[in-house]
């Protein structure tokens, strides 16, 4: 009996912290696409301070697009890189004072990793910091 209760709080709980994040995105991350065309594909996860994330995307040749992560401040300044399928870094934010988006043109059709870096807790605090992290995709028409 006390693992189904222990079950339902936890289904309970997920779903709560769901729909913050996608409340989250849709208020403060989906507008800051423009001028790109927001794809409308919700990618996002609610991830804790040191976690390192992984998104495989596929982006079509000759499209021009728009990656934006927006992250809840909570979190810092969270770092994030595009990879090609050989895992080769093609872009890192960190290089470029963490800026939140990356624009670029796509000369082939492939896959690449979005892979999400949030930085480790610089205190002892006793509960990891957690907060929500969207990686949004824009095309231009």
């Amino acid at each position: 009996m006390n693992k189904k209760i222990l079950c339902f709080v936890f289904i309970l709980f997920a779903i709560n912290v769901f729909s913050q994040c996608k409340n989250f995105t849709k208020k403060f991350c989906v507008s800051q696409i423009k001028p790109y065309t927001y794809n409308g594909q919700l990618n996002m996860a609610v991830l804790n301070k040191g976690d390192v994330a992984e998104l495989f995307l596929t982006f079509y040749q000759g499209q021009d697009y728009r990656i934006f992560v927006c992250a809840q401040d909570i979190l810092g300044n969270v770092e994030f890189r595009l990879l090609d399928s050989q895992r080769n870094l093609i872009f890192t934010n960190k290089d470029h004072d963490y800026i939140k988006y990356w624009d670029f043109h796509a000369n082939a059709t492939q896959q690449l990793i979005v892979q999400v870096i949030i930085p480790p807790s610089t205190t002892n605090e006793p509960i990891n910091p957690s907060g929500c992290v969207s990686i949004l995709v824009g095309f231009k028409e």
